[in-house]
Parts: C-alpha cells; structure tokens; sequence
C-alpha cells in the first residue's frame, strides 16, 4: 500500500449557539428558520401564513387582590373583570413574538412579561388595543411565558401564561453513522438503486438520533455508476426539490456532505435521477433539533495539520496502520470547550504536487 501524506483543515467548531451553514448543493424545502414566516401581527393572518401560533385562552387567566392591596374587600368588586388572551408565534430561529390582549378593565395596567429564560420585560398599557411583545431566546427549545398585569384602579392582578417553542433548530454533533449502504443491505434492500427510482432511509431512533430531529448531515456517497446522473436529497413526504445533492458519471465514486429537512416519519428519500443503477451510502455525522445542544459556530478556514512541512503534526508521511494526533481545542480560533469540531481532511499521494 503506498504511503500518503495528510493535510486537515477545520472550517468549523461545535460550540456556542448558531446554526450550521448550508454546505451541499442541495438546498432544503423547510423555510429559512431565520427569516420572519408571518411578518404580520395580527394572531389570524399569522396562522393563515403558515406560523404555528400558541395561545392562552382568556379563561385561564388567574385574578388575585394586588400585592398592593390593604385588604381582599378592597380588590373584590375587580377580581373577576381583568381577563389577559395571550397569542405568540416564532418570527425567527431564536425570535418570538407575543399579542396580549386585555379585557374587563380599561387600565392603565402595569404589566410585567416574564419570557421563561429568566428575563422580564415590564411596561404600561391600557385595553384601547392588544400589547405587543418580542423577546429573543439565547438557546432554541420550549419555554413558557408568563404576563401579569396589576389594575391599580381596583387593586386586581391578573395572571396568564403560554407554552412556546422556537421555531429554529440548533445541530448536535454525532459520531459517523452508517445509515444506508446498498451494497450490503445496511439500511435498505441490498442491491442498487435503479434509474429513475429511489430509496427511504431511516433518521430517527439510529444511534443517538431523537425523535424530534427536524433535519440532518449525511455525507452521502454514489459508487459503482454505469452511467450519468445525479442523486437528489429530500425529506419524506416533502416536494422533491429541482437541486442535486450529489452528481455522478459511468465509473466513478463521488461523496458530498447534504443538510437536508427529515419527514414527519423519521425518514429522508434519496432520488437516483439517471441512466443507470447505483450504489448509495449514507453517513450521519450530525442533525437539528429544536432542543437545547452544542450549536455550531463558522470559522474562517484555518489549516492545522500538514505532514509535508510538519505543521500540526511531525513532518513526514503517516505510516500505514498507524495514526497522528491532532491538537485542535484553543488552537486556531477553536475554543477550550468545544465539543466537536468539523474537519476537511485531504489525503496526497507521495507524488503529489505540493500546493494542493
């Protein structure tokens, strides 16, 4: 086996809060989770827009005398007019906007808005037309946000509250995981995938994969082609975009890595728009959730490794069956804490031209 040298470059680092670029041809069908899906304030036309609106009914509102209150028989005649409808829709990945409306009394009120991330916003109002809010979370997941607002007039407090849940998702680093390999039945069927066909691949519940992944990074290979074409990437169930995700000729074995949306049912199509039949593997290497995880931060693309000049690493060729360790943690931009980190690795011959 000849020996070869190896040249590793990180682009990328698992740590913070963000949201992993888009790096595949193939671009997902999902809306952009940081553009506003419902511009518009008002609850309706934001549900008609396609935002998935939370609600507080009226009937939930709890009414208590006021901190400020002498007595129970000072508030008494007010304890059963105040009344808060609480709406609230994401408007971007981390953004969240929130309509409360107020009823039985004309106010002013002193209303307090507690986001449920440890934040409070705190303003006036009255009931002339609903107060309108937006906060946004340092971390995407599942919050509850509490309004109370206190009637001085009649000493009444009112209480109600709303479960949201961003609208973006954040990527969790995963070990490489083969998914798919038509080649040996891993995943699917053994056999190739026919022109003009495609295979279903199962996401959630492999490895360490939840249920509520909304998309995922395969490093998707095609191999053994007999003729041109390419491979396109979809979520179940979803509209098969234009894009491919991975072209190909008769003879060769060509890999991308594809962030695509998952379906409803856990599973991602792979699309062989060809001539011929082929071979697919997928890996995972990562997926998004609306959970709190590692997030990924870009990085501008810093080289950490060359065994040409021994950078990074000693200088000379790797022998085979043998391995070299890297230091990357507080190098190069990449924090102590990082939890994983995303690699271009480029493997030359021994007579390589050395600018590659």
């Amino acid at each position: 086996m000849p020996k070869r040298r190896l040249v590793m470059a990180a682009t990328a680092l698992a740590a913070g809060v963000g949201l992993i670029p888009g790096v595949a041809q193939a671009q997902p069908t999902a809306p952009n989770a940081h553009k506003a899906a419902a511009p518009d304030t008002d609850p309706s036309a934001a549900q008609a827009a396609g935002a998935e609106v939370f609600t507080g009914p009226e009937d939930r509102t709890v009414r208590t005398p006021a901190p400020t209150a002498t007595s129970r028989a000072a508030s008494a005649s007010g304890t059963e007019a105040l009344s808060i409808r609480l709406h609230s829709w994401g408007t971007t990945a981390h953004g969240m906007f929130l309509h409360s409306t107020f009823t039985g009394a004309e106010g002013p009120f002193n209303v307090t808005i507690s986001w449920g991330d440890g934040t409070t916003d705190t303003v006036t109002t009255t009931a002339e037309r609903p107060l309108e809010s937006r906060h946004s979370y340092a971390e995407v997941g599942e919050y509850t946000i509490t309004v109370t607002a206190t009637d001085p007039a009649s000493n009444t407090q009112a209480t109600n509250k709303v479960a949201v849940r961003t609208k973006g998702s954040d990527f969790t680093p995963h070990a490489p995981l083969r998914l798919l390999d038509t080649r040996d039945g891993t995943g699917f069927a053994k056999g190739k995938v026919p022109a003009n066909w495609y295979t279903s691949v199962k996401v959630t519940g492999k490895g360490a994969i939840p249920d509520n992944v909304t998309a995922v990074v395969l490093n998707l290979t095609v191999t053994n082609t007999t003729d041109s074409g390419h491979i396109i990437a979809s979520g179940s169930g979803r509209t098969r975009p234009d894009t491919s995700s991975v072209n190909y000729a008769a003879g060769e074995t060509v890999p991308n890595l594809v962030i695509m949306p998952v379906g409803t049912d856990g599973r991602v199509n792979l699309d062989n728009v060809g001539w011929g039949s082929v071979d697919l593997i997928a890996d995972v290497t990562g997926y998004f959730t609306p959970a709190a995880s590692s997030g990924f931060k870009a990085l501008s693309p810093t080289r950490f490794v060359d065994t040409r000049e021994g950078k990074g690493a000693p200088q000379g060729q790797v022998a085979g069956q043998s391995s070299v360790g890297v230091q990357i943690a507080g190098v190069g931009g990449v924090p102590k804490g990082a939890t994983a980190v995303s690699l271009n690795v480029t493997v030359t011959p021994i007579l390589a031209r050395q600018g590659t």
